[in-house]
């Protein structure tokens, strides 16, 4: 009983920050309703006994990728009147989740039924990943790394430029 209220909390969670994500017209609640899913879902993981994926979710989603979403949004300095009008938000929100339903039903069928084959599989704790990760995938990771801070460096001087038009130093 005890794991279906948590559960229940969590899920509430997670459903809460993902309309706060995807309703809000301010950059920054939408990063804090994204944070609070993220974290909801860090808990579910921890539920289902992976304490790896929690706390990756945790170092990884909430630790790196929220944290530098909102450096990046509070450096923009994104104001209400520069977004898009947005008239028809709602009725697009409606019109996707009708849509994906279907494929989500299709999903579900799937893995409830991929259950039997993965409980033949063999059981690989988080110190193989661990080893892998920083032996076989150190490159890929350090390209993908790279890649991030590239785009935000450029994320920065692009609203730089819109916010500051005439301030360009001549070096001569």
């Amino acid at each position: 009983m005890l794991e279906l209220t948590i559960f229940g909390i969590l899920a509430m969670f997670m459903l809460g920050g993902s309309l706060v994500m995807i309703s809000s017209r301010q950059t920054v609640f939408s990063a804090f309703g994204f944070l609070v899913t993220m974290i909801a879902l860090a808990g579910l993981f921890a539920m289902l006994d992976s304490q790896f994926l929690a706390i990756a979710q945790i170092l990884v989603s909430v630790g790196a990728v929220v944290i530098l979403s909102m450096l990046t949004i509070l450096t923009l300095n994104a104001n209400e009147k520069a977004l898009p009008s947005e008239r028809y938000k709602f009725q697009w929100i409606l019109f996707t989740s009708l849509l994906v339903t279907p494929f989500s039903l299709l999903l579900y069928k799937v893995l409830s039924e991929a259950s039997q084959h993965f409980s033949k599989m063999q059981i690989i704790n988080s110190k193989a990943i661990g080893s892998a990760l920083f032996s076989e995938w150190v490159l890929p990771f350090e390209i993908l790394s790279i890649l991030l801070l590239t785009a935000m460096v450029g994320a920065i001087v692009i609203a730089r430029e819109k916010i500051f038009p005439n301030n360009t130093k001549d070096i001569s």
